[in-house]
C-alpha cells in the first residue's frame, strides 16, 4: 500500500480508534451487568454512541499526537488511547473476586473480537476487488487491527488499574491482593514512565507482533 498523508492517516484511524475505546468500555459495563451490577446501564454508559465515552485527552489528544509523532518515526511507532472508564460498583457483583476478573477481561476480549472483525472486513474488501472500496477499507482495516491489538496487549499488562492488574488482583490471595492493589494510585505514572523510556514498546513488541500477524493471516495476507 502506498504511503498516506497525515490527513489521510487521521481519516483512516478515526473510526477504528473510536470503536476500539468505546466498545472496550461498553464490554466492561455489559459484563458487569451480567454479573449483577447495573451501574453503567443506569448512568447511560452502555450506549454505543462514542459521544458518551469520549475522553478529550485519551480518545482524541493522545492518539492524535502519537499518530503525528509516528509519521516522523521509522516504523511509525504504535498508537493507543482510552475512553472515560465505565463505572462499576464492585461491591454489587455477585462473586466479587471472580467477577472482577471477568469484567476486567471483557475489555481486551472486545478488542480482540474487533481486530477479528476488521480482518474479516479486509478479506471482504479484497474479495470485492473494487479500488475505491478495497483500498480505503484495506487501510482502515489495518488501522483497526493495529489499535485493537495494541489496546488488548496494553490492557493485559499486570499493572493496576489496567485490566491485567485487576485480573492479577482477583487471582492473588487476599493479603497479597491488598498489597498489590496499593500500586493503583501510581499506575498511570508508571505507565507514562514506560512510554517515555520506550520500555512499553519493548514489553508489547512480541505480543503485538504475533497478534498482528495472526489477524493479517485471517485477512488473507
Amino acid at each position: 500500500m502506498e504511503e498516506l498523508s497525515l490527513i489521510q492517516k487521521i481519516a483512516m484511524w478515526a473510526l477504528p480508534v473510536l470503536f476500539a475505546v468505546t466498545l472496550h468500555e461498553v464490554a466492561h459495563g455489559w459484563v458487569a451487568k451480567l454479573c449483577g451490577d447495573d451501574t453503567a446501564k443506569r448512568l447511560g454508559r452502555l450506549s454505543l454512541n462514542p459521544l458518551h465515552h469520549i475522553d478529550p485527552v485519551g480518545t482524541l489528544l493522545v492518539p492524535g499526537l502519537l499518530l503525528i509523532m509516528g509519521s516522523f518515526m521509522a516504523g511509525g511507532g504504535f498508537i493507543f488511547g482510552w475512553a472515560k472508564p465505565v463505572p462499576v460498583s464492585w461491591e454489587r457483583l455477585r462473586n466479587t473476586r471472580r467477577d472482577v476478573a471477568l469484567v476486567a477481561f471483557a475489555g481486551p476480549c472486545a478488542n480482540l473480537l474487533m481486530a477479528l472483525g476488521w480482518a474479516l472486513l479486509i478479506r471482504l474488501a479484497v474479495w470485492l476487488h473494487v479500488d475505491f472500496i478495497t483500498v480505503p477499507l484495506g487501510y482502515m482495516g489495518m488501522a483497526g487491527i493495529s489499535i485493537n491489538v495494541v489496546l488488548a496487549a496494553l490492557n493485559l499488562l499486570p499493572l493496576p488499574p489496567l485490566d491485567g492488574g485487576r485480573i492479577v488482583t482477583s487471582l492473588l490471595p487476599p493479603r497479597l491482593a491488598d498489597k498489590f492493589a496499593q500500586i493503583e494510585p501510581y499506575g498511570f505514572y508508571i505507565l507514562m514512565a514506560l512510554v517515555v523510556t520506550n520500555l512499553l514498546s519493548v514489553f508489547l513488541a512480541v505480543p503485538v507482533t504475533l497478534l498482528q500477524r495472526l489477524f493479517i493471516v485471517v485477512a488473507g495476507g
